[in-house]
């Protein structure tokens, strides 16, 4: 018999998780899946049955949660010789990588979506050894994004990381940054560096209407110092899809990126902080198999 392993994040999904996952269980047991259930009581939790999952030759899990425990569940992947199928029923509050790969985020949709036999075979991202499923941002309006706080999210969305990345950018300076990135560099003031491995990037699908989620590239964009008038003019740009004609973004594709400053920068990685520069981020084509609803739905 096939084995599933369902990796839950019981707080997130406003507490209905626990109805997700028997949900979630009828479907795969209706599969001719053994069922193992695993709920998330705090951080490494997900990274540890992710690895669990892939050592005990599971042949599918179910990352059934935000975009942190998503994050987690790839991790306990990293570098592994099996390395199971992979479903998500998004309860975050942004939830990026299903909105790329058109994963419903109404949590009864996907669920429901878990009976496709399509698969797809994406890319990830790797930002100093750990593995990243769809951005980094670094510079000083990168660390605003994580300091919006849980209820700020909650109520807001995507809206609350626009409403703290134009105040941040407007009224923070911008860091020196040095970019090196397949032969070639960039370096000046930049308040933002992003680097996207698909379309959406704290909810706003049009980040880079071009990317997909297996072109085997970093989708990279530089923002440099700018003031009020200009900080609306890209929020614009950001709704309509266009944000790499802005006159006062640098846009790039590369297969590896190093960032680096002589000042104390964090990073933002799918979300949540992450590690100080330096960093050195490149695609990993093809690294992960997803289950993706059908074509006809």
């Amino acid at each position: 018999m096939k084995k599933a392993m369902i990796i839950s994040n019981p707080s997130s999904g406003k507490e209905k998780a626990e109805q997700y996952v028997s949900q979630v269980q009828a479907i795969l047991q209706a599969k001719q899946y053994a069922v193992v259930v695993n709920e998330t009581a705090g951080e490494g939790d997900a990274a540890h049955y992710g690895l669990n999952a892939c050592k005990d030759g599971c042949d599918l899990v179910i990352s059934i949660g935000g975009d942190g425990t998503l994050h987690e569940t790839i991790n306990g992947m990293l570098d592994q010789e099996h390395r199971p199928l992979l479903g998500i029923v998004p309860l975050g509050t942004v939830n990026d990588f299903a909105r790329a790969l058109h994963i419903s985020l109404d949590p009864d949709e996907a669920i429901e979506q878990l009976r496709s036999e399509q698969t797809r075979l994406v890319d990830l991202g790797m930002v100093n050894g750990r593995l990243f499923a769809n951005v980094v941002a670094a510079g000083s309006l990168a660390e605003a994004l994580f300091s919006v706080s849980a209820e700020e999210k909650s109520k807001l969305g995507s809206f609350a990381y626009l409403k703290e990345g134009l105040k941040d950018l407007v009224n923070t300076p911008a860091n020196t940054l040095k970019i090196e990135y397949d032969g070639q560099s960039w370096e000046g003031e930049s308040p933002l560096f992003l680097a996207a491995l698909t379309n959406s990037v704290g909810g706003f699908e049009k980040l880079s209407p071009d990317a997909e989620v297996d072109d085997g590239l970093i989708h990279c964009f530089v923002i440099r110092n700018i003031g009020v008038f200009n900080s609306l003019t890209l929020g614009t740009s950001l709704f309509f899809g266009n944000l790499k004609e802005h006159k006062d973004v640098d846009y790039f594709t590369a297969k590896e990126v190093r960032v680096r400053s002589d000042e104390t920068i964090r990073t933002n990685v799918d979300g949540e902080e992450g590690p100080a520069l330096p960093i050195d981020i490149r695609v990993q084509p093809g690294y992960m198999k997803v289950i993706v609803p059908e074509k006809s739905e």
